[in-house]
C-alpha cells in the first residue's frame, strides 16, 4: 500500500468507513447465524474489510480477473444477487448513499463521497466480485497506442 493510499485510508476510516464496515460486518453476522445465509456472509465480510480500507484496492468482476465464468458470476450469482439487495444490499447501499451526501457537502468529502458511492453500487450487486490490488484489476478500456 503507498503512502498516499495508507492516508487517505486513516482519513476514510475518520470520515464514515469504519460505521459502514460495522454495518456489512453486523449484515455478514446476520447472514451467518440465518444459516441460510450462509453464502453470502463471506463476500460480506470481504467487503467489510473493502469498505474499511478501499484505497489501493479495486472491486471487480471475477469473470473479468480470471477470464472465465464461475458459478457465482453465472445464473446462480444472479439469483444470488437478487436475494442479497431484498434481505440486505437496499439499506447498505442506503447507508452508504446517506454519507456520501453528509460528505459532498463540504469539498473535502467529495473525493469520500464518491468511493461511498461506489460502494453504494457493490452493497446492491456484490456476488461475482473480487477485491484485489487496484494495480493488479484488469484495464476497462485497452491502454492507448502513441
Amino acid at each position: 500500500m503507498s503512502l498516499l493510499s495508507f492516508l487517505l485510508n486513516i482519513l476514510w476510516i475518520l470520515f464514515g468507513g469504519l460505521w459502514m464496515a460495522a454495518g456489512w460486518i453486523l449484515a455478514a453476522v446476520i447472514m451467518a447465524i440465518t444459516i441460510i445465509g450462509l453464502p453470502w456472509t463471506r463476500a460480506a465480510f470481504n467487503i467489510a474489510v473493502y469498505t474499511l480500507l478501499p484505497f489501493g484496492q479495486k472491486a471487480v468482476s471475477r469473470e473479468e480477473y480470471y477470464g472465465e465464468e464461475d458459478i457465482g458470476t453465472g445464473p446462480f450469482g444472479f439469483l444470488g444477487n437478487l436475494v442479497w439487495l431484498v434481505l440486505a444490499g437496499w439499506w447498505l447501499a442506503l447507508g452508504h448513499l446517506i454519507t456520501a451526501v453528509l460528505l459532498a457537502v463540504t469539498i473535502i468529502g467529495i473525493p469520500f463521497a464518491w468511493a461511498h458511492l461506489k460502494l453504494a453500487g457493490l452493497a446492491l450487486w456484490p456476488i461475482g466480485k473480487i477485491i484485489v490490488p487496484a494495480d493488479d484489476a484488469p484495464l476497462r478500456y485497452p491502454p492507448r497506442r502513441p
